[in-house]
């Protein structure tokens, strides 16, 4: 595996020819794998980068979700989604038959299947776009880190929806503090608190599997708990600022202060960790979803020796309290667009661009976090390596067993700070 070091997030784009290429006035067929909403949003956005583009088989083993996304779809997309009924799939192990209709395959799932589906999607050799996190634990992102050696040999696309390192505002934040512009590097603070959700409940005769998949983000095995699944768009903004560089050790804190019902499943509402570096350097780490009159921050700091950058805070992105080349908010530009745009262009053209590496080590960095917060220890980026937890099982079908069951009441295990162990 990789050292802290040895990874660089500026991944350039490299020509090269690889399995498809696809002239600009030949059709690239794409399988949406997951139809909830940030499936449908992402198919919405790979067919609006080119009329080229034609969705032609949709996979979702929840009842009725394939049929929402394509009536949503079919409405935005006159001529591109060509899914006639024997291809839009209802069961898990029907990747393989969307796949083989494809040349390009969107992983939209929850994050606990996407390092198998991402494998199988290399194997069969096609482009990926895959949603973050990448996995929910250290294992499953080593997966995908081994896939994306495989991508390279084979000179596929893979992108990853961390849309801020698409984003030209972010692009050129952080290319000036890279170019050392706030000095060296001291300090940083990065948040994600936001709204709170609530759990769905269960419905009479469901079964254990079904449940916990329909409430998939209360789920760690699932989700990765909220430090992954949402959080870790800020956590991959202090890796890509770290230039790839991972954090030695992470202290943390925890828990479930308001989202304590049975319907929210093992995943805790706040988090906030401590990532040390090797040179001193610290990140803090915030996240929550207590709601109510909370305070609310989606925004990344960092403090060097000659200023500081804020970036998206409320929106603005400011350098030692000036604009950077005037004003910029995020609603004048769509990095979700963005970024599908530079992908269908690149398989296009020829080009080659692989996001996974980046994107494992910043769910690895999540990963990390949440160990803290679990445990209440020290987390080292050695214990990170060399843990073999893996959470969500491959191959998933309606007989799979879920990983974790409720007790008698219906209430599940919660990890409890200084009594949990992971490995």
């Amino acid at each position: 595996m990789p050292t802290r070091r040895t990874f660089l997030t500026t991944t350039a784009l490299t020509a090269a020819t690889h399995a498809f290429a696809a002239p600009k006035d030949n059709d690239i067929k794409i399988a949406l794998i997951g139809c909830g909403g940030r499936g449908t949003g992402a198919c919405h956005q790979a067919l609006s980068a080119g009329s080229t583009i034609k969705l032609v088989a949709v996979v979702d083993p929840l009842e009725g979700k394939a049929q929402a996304a394509l009536d949503i779809l079919k409405a935005k997309h006159e001529g591109q989604v060509e899914v006639p009924p024997d291809q839009v799939f209802t069961n898990f192990e029907d990747y393989t038959k969307a796949f083989a209709l494809a040349d390009v395959v969107l992983i939209t799932t929850p994050p606990g299947p996407r390092p198998f589906l991402f494998e199988q999607a290399i194997q069969a050799g096609k482009h990926v776009f895959m949603e973050k996190p990448v996995a929910v634990d250290a294992m499953g992102a080593k997966r995908v880190i081994a896939a994306a050696q495989v991508a390279k040999q084979k000179k596929l696309n893979v992108c990853v929806g961390f849309q801020r390192r698409y984003q030209p505002s972010y692009l050129d934040m952080i290319s000036r503090i890279h170019a050392g512009e706030i000095g060296d590097l001291i300090y940083g603070r990065v948040y994600w608190n936001g709204t709170s959700r609530p759990g769905f409940p269960r419905e009479p005769g469901e079964s254990e599997l079904h449940y916990q998949i329909r409430n998939w983000y209360f789920f760690t095995w699932m989700s990765g708990d909220h430090i992954l699944e949402q959080h870790c768009h800020n956590l991959d903004v202090a890796n890509w600022v770290m230039k790839g560089e991972m954090p030695i050790k992470a202290t943390g804190q925890g828990g479930r202060q308001v989202r304590r019902a049975k319907e929210n499943g093992t995943i805790f509402d706040h988090h906030t960790v401590e990532f040390e570096y090797a040179n001193g350097m610290r990140i803090l780490s915030q996240c929550c979803q207590i709601g109510g009159k909370c305070a609310r921050d989606v925004s990344e700091h960092f403090h060097g020796t000659k200023g500081a950058a804020d970036l998206a805070n409320g929106g603005k992105f400011l350098l030692n309290g000036q604009p950077p080349g005037g004003k910029r908010t995020r609603n004048k530009e769509d990095p979700y667009q963005l970024e599908h745009d530079a992908f269908f262009e690149n398989i296009r053209t020829g080009k080659v661009r692989i996001d996974a590496e980046y994107a494992a080590h910043s769910t690895l960095m999540g990963v990390m976090g949440r160990m803290a917060t679990y445990t209440g220890q020290v987390i080292t980026w050695e214990q990170v390596m060399a843990s073999q937890e893996s959470l969500a099982p491959d191959n998933l079908t309606w007989d799979t067993e879920p990983p974790v069951k409720p007790d008698e009441e219906g209430w599940y295990p919660v990890a409890i700070p200084g009594t949990t162990i992971v490995g």
